[in-house]
């Protein structure tokens, strides 16, 4: 049977609430939305009930990158891999890690403002004035001598990491950033570094009431302690299993990876972000192990995505080229459960479209009578991918769940619905490229993106 991929035409936009930025649906033809035998035969295979039992093992603690509990979940992954007999291979790698604090208060006039720490703080205890200096820019510190002062600056244009290092290149002994937005900030500082200064996060309200004090003259002054916060060596792992082409004699030499990331962040236990990606690719491996494809399937979870792509990063750059030129998609699930957050979405690195929003647009067509859209974004393991010139998408909901990186992200939150979804979606796009009789066009490699820290470390949950 002849594969058929529809044109990519920038006819129906709408608004992504989490990015801001458009996101783009093909043209549709009314007699496109049949499903065939092939999405039967994979959608017949799937049970979510794997999936949600799945999940349910996993979020029964936080699996924070390079603890106990994380590796007790590359175990799991590895062993339900081999269960559905596949060779799983552990992949250890090293990074500069961070320890949060177990102590951190903020103080401004003998009253506590419950300030969140950032990722990648440092310790320090500090009793100091307050200065407000705009969003911390390199042109807003001009001639400003921060020295034994705590900065007070609002989030916004540029990064967390960016804003610290500038108060810090200044003087300053500590930072306080608020956010530009109703909510708290759950942010990172994108990595250690010998020069940062203890910095916190509080909301746009008391921020605002700070600034209001500063601006008519008051003088502010703070106490900040913030302490075992701590950078070293860590290691965590990623879990990888191949599928490899059934038939050697008609072994196209292509590779579709499909990822998710298993860990989760510090407090949360991760149901869906992200063991609810976790599961499903289990799921879809169990799914795909014996139909027969001319394409070679692997499947990978990463670990350290929340702390910067981590271990997607160290797996693309770690392949011989050779082997990168193989990979002609990588489909990228994070977050892919929730009851609580929106619609499905693709997000590619560029915004462009490639193989993989092809595929998926003409699976959710066949099955639901949509093609699923897709925008520009980063902040997941599709982006070292996309980096690399490789087809790749992240799919999760939007606009995401308001539990997101909360302890109340657990399993009851779940819903099996769109897990059945997102499975049927995934799977048939995979399996219409790597199934036997696929006569589709051979991918166009794409040209290396590069994406700024800010996208990856500036996408909180609104």
């Amino acid at each position: 049977m002849k594969k058929t991929f529809l044109s990519i035409a920038l006819v129906t936009t709408l608004t992504l609430s989490t990015m801001g930025v458009q996101a783009y649906t093909q043209p549709v033809s009314a007699q496109s939305n049949v499903i065939n035998v092939l999405d039967k035969k994979v959608i017949n295979q799937i049970n979510v009930e794997n999936i949600y039992n799945t999940i349910d093992y996993l979020a029964k603690t936080p699996r924070v990158a390079a603890t106990a509990e994380e590796y007790a979940a590359v175990l799991y992954v590895k062993q339900q891999f081999e269960n559905y007999g596949y060779e799983a291979e552990i992949q250890p790698f090293e990074y500069l890690g961070y320890t949060a604090p177990h102590t951190v208060d903020l103080e401004i006039d003998g009253v506590s403002l419950n300030p969140l720490p950032f990722t990648y703080t440092t310790s320090g205890d500090i009793e100091a004035d307050l200065e407000y200096v705009g969003l911390g820019r390199t042109a807003d510190l001009v001639g400003k001598d921060l020295t034994g002062k705590i900065a007070l600056i609002q989030r916004g244009e540029i990064s967390f990491g960016d804003k610290v290092l500038n108060a810090a290149n200044s003087g300053a002994a500590g930072v306080i950033i608020f956010n530009n937005a109703a909510g708290v900030i759950n942010g990172t500082l994108g990595g250690a570094n010998d020069r940062f200064v203890p910095a916190v996060s509080i909301t746009q309200a008391q921020g605002q009431e700070l600034v209001s004090k500063l601006t008519n003259g008051e003088e502010v002054s703070a106490s900040l302690k913030v302490l075992g916060a701590e950078s070293g060596l860590r290691t965590s792992h990623n879990v990888i299993a191949n599928k490899k082409a059934s038939n050697k004699n008609k072994d196209n030499g292509n590779v579709i990876v499909l990822s998710s990331h298993h860990d989760s962040v510090p407090g949360a236990p991760g149901a869906n972000d992200n063991a609810s990606g976790t599961a499903m690719v289990l799921e879809l491996a169990r799914v795909l192990k014996d139909l027969p494809t001319d394409t070679e399937i692997r499947f990978a979870t990463f670990g350290a995505e929340e702390l910067g792509l981590i271990g997607s990063r160290h797996y693309v750059n770690t392949l011989p080229q050779e082997e990168l030129n193989r990979i002609v998609a990588n489909f990228n699930l994070d977050m892919v459960g929730s009851r609580d957050a929106g619609d499905l979405v693709m997000r590619t690195v560029n915004g462009q479209p490639n193989l993989v929003t092809e595929l998926t647009q003409a699976s959710s067509l066949r099955l639901n009578g949509s093609p699923t859209p897709y925008a520009q974004g980063g902040s997941s393991d599709h982006v070292p991918f996309g980096e690399a010139g490789i087809p790749a998408a992240l799919f999760i909901h939007s606009p995401l769940e308001p539990w997101y990186h909360t302890p109340e992200d657990t399993i009851d939150k779940i819903s099996k619905e769109k897990l059945q979804d997102v499975a049927e979606i995934v799977s048939t796009a995979i399996y219409d490229y790597a199934s036997f009789d696929n006569q589709a066009p051979k991918p166009k490699k794409l040209k290396k993106e590069k994406v700024t820290q800010q996208m990856y470390f500036e996408q909180d949950v609104q």
